[in-house]
């Protein structure tokens, strides 16, 4: 066999473990979607408007069209300038758009779902790498049925996002170093927290470094001899992965006149900052001054909770040190940002290595059992993602 065809044969390998995986997940954005419809159509609204052309969505697809410059000047002094979105999306809406009879706001459809299907079989191979095929299933499964999953087939870019940062870290826990750089950078013109998956590929590269020079030139510890290059490669997806973010963050410095603190500024426009989780501890703290809204204000005390449980069995059970990272700056970024609340579990879809402890449990239970489970599940997903985005506000 030669090395071409050993190569093909290692992909349709990787591609064949990950089908039941994708299967799965695409069953369930399916169900999500149905209910979607007929809740929509209930209410005599469009699902596909909802999906599409309402929120953020109506934002990125006016980049594409138009370009960067646009702003809303609100009554109480706000200033909503779309230079607050990163530009991979509406580059490749522009960009199918110009391919295809699509309009801008179609092609952003289809990119979503492309990219969830790309970050589910991204996660699976992080997991199974980690954990094992069946663990990998699992954890695609929980993704795809999280209350708020109905976002990954919004044309937000939140799947865009986790697609990239997914295969970005699987290319560091395998030693693909200029790919996790060139993906981490992808990322990085994305969404801010690109940053999350720029900080794994750097520890990463610093912990191997260390190891390498431990064990005299012995990668990872396990006596096996470095690749020629290796560290050149390692140096070069270091020095890519920041480019993504540093490079847009310094164009929005330069187009308003006020260098590196430019992008803050647009963010301040929208009150969106980091204040270490100050406004939303006092949103929380607000709920409790009614009776109705104390129950709220409890089941965000839990979420949160929950959130910090899932993250110490992480460490616990000693994921690899990029996983954590990413993980936990990516719920940090999200739960201390002074943003709009409510779209705070969105925020939080990119950090499925938190989902492994529970794709583990999962993974231990009989399919007699586990099947029923992930099935009450996804009906309850599919019925409240269809309810959360006939409400008011904005996911």
């Amino acid at each position: 066999m030669t090395d071409l065809e050993a190569r093909a044969a290692g992909r349709t390998g990787v591609l064949r473990r990950a089908a039941p995986a994708l299967l799965g997940y695409a069953a369930a954005r399916a169900l999500g979607l149905l209910a979607l419809a007929l809740w929509s159509t209930a209410r005599d609204r469009s699902a596909y408007t909802l999906l599409t052309a309402r929120w953020d969505s109506l934002w990125y697809t006016g980049v594409a069209e138009l370009g960067y410059g646009y702003e809303v000047r609100l009554p109480n002094g706000d200033v909503h300038s779309n230079l607050a979105f990163f530009p991979l999306l509406p580059w490749l809406e522009r960009l199918g758009a110009a391919v295809t009879p699509l309009s801008y706001a179609d092609a952003g459809f289809v990119v979503s779902l492309l990219a969830s299907l790309a970050a589910a079989w991204g996660i699976f191979a992080v997991a199974e790498h980690v954990h094992g095929s069946r663990v990998g299933v699992c954890a695609v499964l929980l993704w795809a049925v999280l209350p708020v999953g109905v976002v990954q087939s919004m044309a937000y870019s939140e799947s865009l996002f986790t697609a990239l940062a997914a295969w970005s870290l699987y290319a560091v826990l395998t030693g693909r170093w200029v790919s996790a750089g060139a993906l981490a950078a992808l990322a990085g013109l994305t969404r801010p927290v690109g940053l999350a998956v720029t900080a794994a590929v750097w520890v990463a590269a610093i912990v191997a470094c260390a190891r390498s020079r431990g064990d005299g030139g012995a990668e990872g510890g396990r006596g096996a001899r470095r690749a020629p290059g290796d560290g050149a490669r390692r140096v070069l997806g270091v020095l890519l992965a920041p480019l993504g973010a540093a490079g847009y963050v310094l164009w929005v410095g330069h187009r308003t006149g006020r260098g590196p603190l430019g992008y803050l500024d647009v963010q301040a426009g929208w009150r969106n900052g980091f204040d270490g989780g100050v406004a939303f501890a006092r949103f929380v703290a607000e709920k409790f001054t009614s009776f109705p809204a104390a129950l709220a204000g409890a089941g965000l005390i839990v979420g949160v909770a929950l959130l910090v449980w899932l993250y110490v069995v992480c460490v616990r059970q000693r994921q690899p040190l990029p996983l954590l990272v990413y993980a936990g700056l990516v719920t940090v970024l999200a739960l201390c940002a002074s943003s709009y609340f409510g779209s705070k579990p969105r925020l939080l879809l990119p950090a499925f290595p938190l989902l492994l402890p529970l794709a583990r449990g999962l993974a231990r239970l009989r399919a007699s059992r586990a099947v029923p489970v992930v099935c009450a599940v996804a009906v309850a997903s599919a019925v409240y993602g269809a309810f959360w985005l006939n409400g008011s506000g904005p996911p």
